[in-house]
């Protein structure tokens, strides 16, 4: 069985067994913000384990099952020790382990920008609204178009980001037309990123040109800088 035609009950097996106030982390680290309208910041990454979707072109599958349990205290330790005033959380889904929501309403407390990498198929509602959101709403192409929360463009913040990873140019038509129908770049930046590997950055420039849509290309600078399968960058 593959990792795509797994059950939401298989997927969801790394967290069964979980204590209350902890989280099954699967790293954290230091690196430059490779994506968002931070890019090229230093950032400390906070990554949960396990998601509930199987993207196509998933790069962190990793995530998955691979973790370990830490309580939220000494997450928060972690995270601050390692100094940088810009904290992501992203996973996998990190919106599937509730202890998430104090996480990052500690790390705001502390003073840190906190960014929430979320796939947009959970209700962000409970997110502390200092959180900045950075919503990946899924194209048909990803696979998991089915599993969009449209509810949370509602919910989108001035200083929150929506992102679309684009798969080819069927996707760029279909995220044109969302942008279009909800005015999107009037609520916050709009992010359009190549699939990697799957739709050459130059051409979608172009696209971007031809559609005459204030919105911004997005390249995975990580993926520039250092090995596109590397970890912990």
């Amino acid at each position: 069985m593959d990792s795509r035609s797994q059950s939401r009950a298989q997927r969801l097996r790394p967290l069964q067994g979980k204590a209350a106030g902890t989280l099954v982390i699967h790293e954290i680290y230091r690196s430059l913000q490779g994506e968002s309208t931070f890019a090229g910041l230093p950032c400390v990454f906070v990554r949960l384990t396990a998601c509930h979707l199987r993207c196509v072109y998933c790069d962190t599958p990793h995530a998955f099952n691979q973790g370990e349990t830490m309580s939220v205290d000494d997450v928060v330790a972690r995270t601050l020790a390692l100094g940088d005033d810009l904290v992501e959380i992203t996973g996998g889904e990190p919106l599937l382990q509730l202890e998430v929501y104090p996480l990052m309403s500690r790390l705001a407390d502390a003073g840190k920008t906190v960014l929430l990498e979320t796939s947009g198929a959970l209700d962000t509602s409970a997110v502390d609204p200092r959180v900045l959101v950075i919503l990946d709403l899924k194209t048909p192409g990803s696979g998991e178009v089915e599993a969009n929360v449209w509810s949370n463009i509602e919910r989108l913040k001035p200083g929150d980001e929506l992102k679309f990873v684009l798969c080819d140019r069927a996707d760029f038509d279909w995220a044109v037309n969302v942008v279009r129908e909800h005015r999107l770049t009037e609520r916050c930046p709009v992010l359009f990123s190549a699939a990697f590997g799957q739709v050459n950055p130059t051409e979608l420039a172009g696209w971007i040109l031809e559609s005459h849509l204030p919105v911004r290309l997005q390249l995975q600078q990580h993926k520039i800088l250092w090995d596109p399968n590397a970890r912990g960058v």
